[in-house]
């Protein structure tokens, strides 16, 4: 099952690789530089210090997320030694850069500014889609979703495939004059993950083929067998097997990306609401004429 928003209404922000990991860098830094009382608890241990500077355990959960695949190829202590390497060096050079009052230069007020800016809308986002996802909701998301595949058809056919037109019709008169069509593709077919089972290609909805296949496969009858086929893989006897609507997955085997789906879609809402009620003036370019 596959449930979609439109993009465009997605904040770029989100939309770009890496987000999170921005985010959490510039958190490791701005919580690195207040004082402990304001930025940790007492559930969060102190675990090193850096020429006075505390260390805690949720410095080193946000160095992790931030420096994602690099730290995630190391275990055990060798993780956590270059989590505070990492963190140490925030550490010196931010007060290093706080000697040479870094943070009254404008370029560091304009990036802090935005910054802000960027995590309140992700901590809004956040809060938004968390509330949205309800048990309601979930199931009336995945409720609109079974009724969009309501018009999927698949069809379960049979093929013996081989190198010739010649030998397809060969095969299609034996098989018309009696011989097994499962037994037959064990011992001719060219398509060996079929021939294993009898030619048996399972369930298949018409993309899942090549359009030649498919659209024989999907004129024909429960029981019909096809004149030969041809495709880029050869030539083709097809038996249709069965016919049938597309079975929806269980509401538990998606559940979760319902729920993403659900977040997702509450946070493209609220963008979408909020753009509609905004004034953004281009100064780059001439007005519009209307």
């Amino acid at each position: 099952m596959t449930i979609r928003i439109d993009a465009r209404l997605v904040p770029i922000a989100l939309r770009a690789p890496g987000w999170r990991a921005r985010i959490a860098a510039m958190l490791a830094a701005l919580a690195l530089a207040l004082p402990a009382s304001d930025a940790r608890s007492q559930a969060d241990p102190v675990v090193a210090k850096v020429n006075g500077v505390e260390v805690r355990q949720s410095d080193l959960t946000l160095a992790e997320e931030d420096m994602g695949q690099q730290a995630q190829q190391l275990t055990g202590d060798a993780r956590k030694e270059y989590l505070l390497a990492y963190i140490a060096d925030v550490i010196l050079v931010s007060k290093a850069a706080e000697a040479k009052k870094v943070a009254d230069q404008k370029d560091f007020k304009s990036r802090l500014a935005f910054i802000r800016n960027k995590l309140l809308m992700e901590v809004m986002l956040d809060a938004e889609g968390k509330a949205a996802v309800t048990d309601q909701s979930v199931k009336q998301a995945y409720e609109d979703a079974v009724k969009q595949m309501s018009g999927d058809q698949e069809v379960r056919a049979r093929h013996i495939l081989v190198p010739t037109e010649a030998e397809a019709k060969k095969i299609l008169d034996e098989i018309k004059k009696g011989t097994d069509f499962a037994e037959l593709a064990k011992q001719k077919s060219k398509d060996p993950g079929a021939a294993a089972e009898g030619g048996d290609l399972g369930y298949f909805t018409k993309d899942q083929m090549v359009p030649e296949f498919a659209e024989t496969a999907f004129k024909l009858d429960k029981g019909q067998l096809s004149d030969p086929v041809k495709t880029q893989f050869g030539w083709h006897v097809i038996k249709v097997e069965d016919k049938r609507a597309k079975p929806a997955p269980g509401f538990d085997e998606v559940k979760d990306q319902v729920k993403a789906f659900v977040m997702r879609k509450a946070q493209a809402d609220l963008v979408g609401k909020l753009r509609e009620g905004a004034k953004i003036e281009r100064m780059d370019k001439p007005a519009e004429k209307k």
